[in-house]
């Protein structure tokens, strides 16, 4: 006995029928891609550059280091600065990539390591999306290939079964690979690479085969040692790599800037207020994150305690995007110290008993008594009671 459906069945009961879900438009997303966010930038070098490229590569190594660096082109074309740091690590970096050795940036959180790792692949490849997210829980399948068990058990294995990772679609293409946070895999799945770095191939033994990476395959891998959780590469796995350690930032002015500008992007991308108007709250927060994350004050007079927290750069973009949220919904639009003050508690006071203590010791030792700090200090002193 067959059974109809009247298709207009949700509508006869006065309930709306369900509709497909709408897509975005271009320029909707909440991240875009670094291929995507800064796609004139690299139109515009690519255009105009006449320097030799490595196979499969969008652009030399010169427009890539100057895609990151920042620079004017000669049509006066700017490009911004994705990376405020040394130049000579972005000459490494990108001259790595463009050798048979793969490229290891190292360095504790918060100090760009993924942002560069994304810029790179846009730049080289124009493709940042070939990406093995590193977790405790990571598979050896998510840097080798899985498989598709329906297929799998309809037809046995076959390449029709077979669904590629990243890192085995970025060696059949020439492209780009990037696994972040390396450390936080397992050994035994870090492993994995060894084969994919030394022979550049990857076996299939299922089928009797491998695939072979062709010219333009790289990996770029980002690790830190200083989380807890982490797992140590094994020394045949660094070999592997050309480790390129990228630091904090040298001065308070560079971390000011940096964070300006990333809070700028991210705010423009949430309709929060412009940075300019928030530029000295910010200028407190680097400068507290500094002081504790040194264990001295700027003018190095006093000795600190720091805090369990790395206190990165990473972490103050996040407490002022938070505060320019709050100045924006609850507020009238300007940065001031109430809005950041919870967020730097939050982001010191981790162990709720060891670093609280320290909190409060550099709050009425240094803060307080510094000038034009009295309504940062009074704001800390409200959240932190």
């Amino acid at each position: 006995m067959s059974v109809s459906v009247d298709p207009n069945h949700h509508q006869s009961e006065g309930v709306p029928a369900p509709s497909a879900p709408s897509v975005p438009d271009r320029g909707e997303e909440l991240r875009p891609h670094a291929e995507d966010a800064f796609a004139a930038e690299l139109a515009a070098l690519a255009a105009q550059d006449d320097r030799p490229r490595p196979a499969r590569w969008r652009m030399s190594p010169w427009a890539v280091a100057t895609y990151l660096l920042g620079g004017t082109l000669p049509d006066g074309t700017v490009i911004t600065p994705k990376y405020v740091g040394p130049r000579r690590i972005v000459e490494v970096a990108v001259t790595t990539l463009a050798t048979d050795r793969a490229l290891l940036l190292l360095g504790v959180p918060g100090t760009a390591k993924t942002w560069v790792s994304e810029h790179l692949a846009a730049a080289v490849s124009g493709d940042s999306t070939l990406l093995v997210q590193g977790t405790a829980g990571t598979p050896e399948e998510a840097i080798r290939y899985g498989w598709n068990y329906a297929q799998l058990l309809a037809h046995g294995p076959s390449r029709d079964a077979l669904v590629p990772s990243p890192v085995m679609r970025a060696m059949a293409e020439g492209m780009t690979a990037r696994v972040e946070e390396l450390t936080r895999i397992p050994a035994d799945v870090q492993d994995t690479l060894i084969t994919i770095l030394s022979e550049k191939t990857l076996p299939i033994p299922e089928l009797g085969s491998e695939v072979q990476a062709v010219r333009g395959f790289n990996l770029i891998a980002t690790a830190n040692d200083r989380d807890r959780g982490v797992n140590d590469l094994s020394s045949a796995l660094r070999r592997r790599f050309n480790t390129v350690v990228l630091p904090l930032p040298e001065s308070a002015e560079a971390e000011v800037e940096i964070v300006s500008r990333r809070v700028d992007q991210i705010g423009r991308s949430l309709d929060l207020p412009a940075v300019p108007e928030g530029i000295d709250e910010i200028r407190r927060v680097v400068t507290v994150f500094r002081e504790l994350r040194d264990g001295v004050t700027a003018d190095g007079r006093t000795k600190l305690k720091s805090p369990s927290g790395t206190l990165s750069t990473a972490e103050a973009i996040s407490v002022v995007t938070n505060g320019l949220a709050l100045a924006a919904h609850f507020g009238d639009g300007v940065l001031r110290a109430g809005d950041v003050a919870a967020g730097i508690l939050g982001a010191v006071v981790r162990d709720p008993a060891a670093d609280r203590v320290i909190w409060q010791e550099y709050l009425e030792a240094v803060v307080r008594e510094r000038d034009g700090w009295k309504d940062f200090y009074r704001a800390c002193r409200e959240v932190s009671a």
